[in-house]
């Protein structure tokens, strides 16, 4: 199936990258909703398998060793991302993650009650590791899918789809295990995951940058085992990001954690529709950030790099802190709205410049930042937890948030010096020979 101008590598068509247009290939679209219709079983995932693992065990230890144990397998996999990503065939690989995760669901929904645990907690790093490696290896695959100058509008409509799908599977998951039980749910769950395998399977699109026959195989990583190492020395701009992203997440874990305190407390009567208010305002903010790039920056020929991603990064964690002090309503969800526009206009930002950097090592990068924030989330959320029955959840968040603030001010700073820098040389004039 072709699209426009197209050229044709073995089966698949992909976008003509001579052909200046600002639409995507039309099979990109069909992965979107692919993508979102996954994402979405992601999110019935989350709630279900935490619920499903507190019933089996009895406690609370049993949603928390399964979180913890699916951020390791998420961490693992960011660890050897780049290796994986760089070796394989990209498209079996997002096929083999969403028909292994399907595998696994099913496989709960039909165990018996006694080895429910035996079989989740391991089935936790699974789940973990494939939603690491198809996330990472989608992302290193968009340049080549809709062309390098395509990146920004690419990355926008997928946000646009997770963000949809983020809203309709918390919604529908506590609906739907209440309704149907725990099988109907994971086999749900199993059946989005094999629509987006299905999907890709089909997709006509280059996952990979193209190769002349000298190099038909993906160059070793530079550095062999500490590839990373070398990536982050080398491209500096990238080591901070990931720092960023790391910090990020620790915030990000202080917030998750610190609205169900802060709902009960300010609303002891209700406060899931707190929570529930303060999420879906925060959706509808996600879902305008493909906007917002695309009317500020796309439209005029330009893209969200360096400094859009720092500024992004603040005000997302200042709109989280202010959250937490006790706003009245309307200017809380003004608040809301705010984190979840700049939650996704950070997103696009950190994803389309790491999508600058060459394919060989583009899957390294996005493995870093993976781990970087599996990391983050996970210390973050056994720090934070202990951290809120000694102070308020607004000095706990207060204190994750300040950090990524100040770190995104430095790396705009450190952007913005190092862009004078490479201008000066232009603009200092040239002797005259004597």
């Amino acid at each position: 199936m072709s699209h426009g101008n197209g050229a044709v590598v073995g089966d698949h068509t992909v976008p003509s990258r001579g052909t200046a247009t600002s639409a995507l290939p039309r099979p990109f679209y069909r992965l979107a909703v692919g993508d979102a219709v996954s994402s979405y079983g992601s999110q019935l995932n989350m709630v279900a398998l935490s619920l499903f693992a507190y019933e089996a065990a009895g406690n609370a230890l049993g949603t928390a060793g399964y979180l913890t144990l699916r951020l390791l397998g998420g961490f693992g996999a960011g660890v050897l991302a780049g290796r994986v990503v760089a070796r394989l065939d990209r498209r079996l690989l997002m096929v083999g993650c969403a028909f292994t995760q399907a595998t696994g669901l099913v496989a709960l929904a039909i165990v018996p009650d006694h080895l429910r645990i035996p079989v989740l907690y391991p089935l936790a790093l699974l789940f973990g590791a494939a939603g690491t490696l198809s996330a990472v290896a989608l992302r290193s695959s968009v340049p080549e899918m809709v062309g390098p100058e395509h990146r920004a509008r690419a990355n926008g409509v997928l946000v646009t789809g997770r963000s949809t799908a983020m809203v309709l599977g918390f919604a529908s998951a506590g609906v739907l295990v209440a309704w149907a039980g725990f099988q109907a749910a994971l086999l749900t769950d199993a059946a989005s995951f094999v629509v987006f395998g299905t999907v890709v399977l089909r997709l006509p699109l280059r996952t990979r940058a193209e190769r002349d026959g000298a190099t038909a195989r993906p160059a070793a990583e530079p550095g062999g085992r500490f590839a990373g190492l070398v990536l982050l020395r080398t491209l500096p701009v990238i080591g901070a990001m990931v720092a960023i992203r790391l910090v990020d997440a620790f915030g990000s874990a202080a917030h998750n954690i610190g609205l169900p305190v802060f709902a009960t407390r300010t609303s002891p009567e209700n406060p899931a529709a707190v929570l529930g208010l303060f999420w879906a305002t925060w959706a509808v903010g996600s879902l305008g950030a493909h906007q917002l790039v695309s009317r500020l920056l796309v439209k005029r020929g330009r893209e969200p790099g360096e400094r859009a991603f720092a500024v992004g990064t603040a005000l997302m964690s200042t709109c989280f802190i202010l959250a937490f002090t006790g706003l009245p309503t309307p200017l809380f969800l003004v608040v809301a709205l705010g984190a979840g526009l700049a939650d996704g206009f950070t997103e696009i930002s950190y994803t389309t410049r790491i999508q600058a950097v060459d394919d060989d090592r583009r899957g390294q990068a996005f493995g870093l930042v993976a781990s970087a924030e599996s990391l983050g989330m996970g210390v973050g959320m056994l720090l934070s937890a202990g951290l809120m029955e000694r102070f308020s959840p607004l000095t706990v968040v207060g204190f994750s948030h300040a950090v990524p603030i100040a770190l995104a001010a430095g790396f705009l700073l450190m952007v913005g010096v190092g862009a004078r820098r490479r201008r000066a040389p232009a603009a200092r004039p040239v002797p005259a020979d004597h």
